[in-house]
């Protein structure tokens, strides 16, 4: 009988154990409530008289850090997965022109190039990559990208849409003093 109930606290005292051990990482985030991620997911959207137009990526914020140029988070020359986390994703219902790119309805991976004189926007064929995985011989193609600066720094990095009328509006990624735009047109 002492024996039987020894097992069964030494049982008793082992399970008890392992549950403390797996509720340890959620105690030690905070009483096991969910940290809100670095770089949450956001989403622009813009509806043309011929597209509706979407953009999901994940937004870094700054927390202090250079970011623009050589030896930076985001170095001059080097193609960025424009935002954090998973690819950047641009889905449209109709065909575009970005730039001077001709963009057939569909899905696409967005990438930027950027450098001290100015951006690139890269179009990218291939989608539900991780961002870092690109592959150059999958883009549909690349096109400048007007580079301005910003009012006053962007904390939290942003892609919108601004002066949309009819069938035309501005893509714009801004991130710390950076502002780079690009013209998009749905097309028949």
């Amino acid at each position: 009988m002492r024996h039987r109930f020894l097992s069964t606290l030494l049982c008793t005292v082992a399970a008890t154990a392992v549950s403390i051990s797996l509720a340890q990482p959620a105690l030690a985030q905070g009483g096991g409530a969910q940290k809100a991620p670095l770089s949450p997911l956001a989403k622009a959207e813009v509806s043309l008289t011929d597209a509706q137009i979407s953009i999901d990526y994940s937004a870094p914020s700054m927390r202090g850090r250079q970011i623009f140029g050589d030896g930076t988070l985001v170095p001059y020359g080097k193609v960025w997965r424009t935002g954090a986390n998973s690819a950047t994703t641009l889905k449209t219902s109709g065909n575009l022109m970005i730039g001077s790119l001709s963009v057939p309805a569909g899905t696409y991976t967005i990438y930027s190039l950027p450098t001290a004189e100015g951006w690139k926007l890269i179009v990218n064929k291939q989608t539900g990559q991780w961002g870092t995985v690109y592959k150059e011989d999958m883009d549909l193609g690349r096109v400048p990208m007007e580079k301005a600066s910003n009012a006053s720094s962007v904390e939290k990095m942003v892609i919108d849409f601004e002066n949309t009328s009819g069938d035309s509006t501005e893509l714009h990624v801004k991130w710390a003093d950076v502002d780079a735009s690009v013209k998009v047109t749905a097309s028949k």
